[in-house]
């Protein structure tokens, strides 16, 4: 699994150009998924998110996690995470995992963050072609994959 953690001031996802998520500060997380990710995976992702000490304390230091200050959270799926573009100009997104794969993980990714968290995450819709508006805060932007832990 992949990350890309978006430090928000705020953030909002739109289908067809109807809202389905928004929230204030927080994270908004774009996330990838290969065959080979699996549960242990997930629990580490996850585990790791919710303790990064990311968000300003009273003096301006990154010492607090999104569950310090009860931040809120998008959770997006983003396939092109994985995209290959060693060769040629198209992009190859052939290591992303089908949706058979992705979306039971998608979704448990969803509810274990929830679970972390002690409130609801939203999120966008597996599959669909969204609008994803943010506020960088920062900018603070990390890339996490759970295949490259050290």
């Amino acid at each position: 699994m992949r990350v890309v953690l978006q430090r928000v001031s705020k953030g909002a996802v739109s289908i067809d150009g109807k809202k389905v998520a928004q929230i204030g500060a927080g994270l908004v997380i774009f996330l990838g998924i290969v065959a080979e990710d699996g549960q242990e995976d997930l629990e580490w992702l996850c585990q790791k998110i919710v303790k990064q000490r990311i968000f300003s304390d009273e003096n301006g230091l990154m010492n607090l996690s999104i569950q310090d200050i009860k931040g809120e959270v998008i959770v997006v799926s983003q396939f092109t995470l994985f995209a290959q573009t060693k060769k040629g100009n198209r992009p190859s997104f052939i290591k992303a995992a089908k949706p058979d794969i992705a979306i039971p993980l998608y979704e448990a990714f969803k509810k274990r963050m929830s679970e972390l968290m002690e409130q609801p995450v939203q999120s966008g819709e597996f599959g669909a072609y969204m609008e994803v508006n943010i506020v960088n805060d920062g900018p603070i932007t990390i890339l996490m994959d759970t295949h490259q832990k050290e």
